[in-house]
């Protein structure tokens, strides 16, 4: 792989960029696509999980989503500099037992000069929810356009 346009140094246009990128790959829940915008020792630290290399990456999103099912994200970009991107999220899934919930968190991103994700630092918190509760209703998939983003909907 030659690099992962966009490359650092990032302005505001190129990090909502790269995280939109970055939310339209996880909202696939395919691991081995997600794991190509990372570097192959990138080190993770997901809530209390550490994870390094591009191997332990897709076994711990195929746990993930084995778990949290009819998942649907949205990221947004907090602040930017350099190489690196603080973005804030929002996800809904549900158990096997088909409880209902809102994941919110915050990420902070570094990459190398190629623009892979080198490091990758996740704090999260579960909310249960309503289905009816629910503000992520589009088809499994990329989030369409038009759907509205975390301050839109005053998450």
């Amino acid at each position: 792989m030659s690099g992962r346009p966009p490359l650092p140094p990032f302005t505001p246009e190129t990090a909502a960029q790269k995280a939109r990128m970055a939310e339209d790959a996880w909202n696939s829940r395919d691991p081995d696509r997600v794991a190509l915008a990372y570097t192959e020792d990138s080190r993770w630290r997901n809530r209390a999980e550490f994870v390094t290399g591009r191997r332990e990456i897709v076994a711990f999103l195929q746990r993930k989503w084995a778990r949290e099912l009819d998942y649907r994200l949205i990221k947004e970009v907090w602040t930017h500099g350099g190489n690196r991107i603080a973005v804030r999220f929002a996800y809904e899934w549900h158990d096997d037992s088909g409880q209902w919930f809102r994941s919110y968190g915050n990420e902070n991103w570094e990459f190398d000069a190629e623009g892979l994700m080198c490091r990758r630092f996740a704090s999260i918190n579960d909310l249960p929810i309503r289905e009816a509760d629910r503000k992520y209703r589009w088809p499994l998939g990329r989030r369409p356009d038009e759907h509205p983003g975390l301050s839109a909907l005053g998450l």
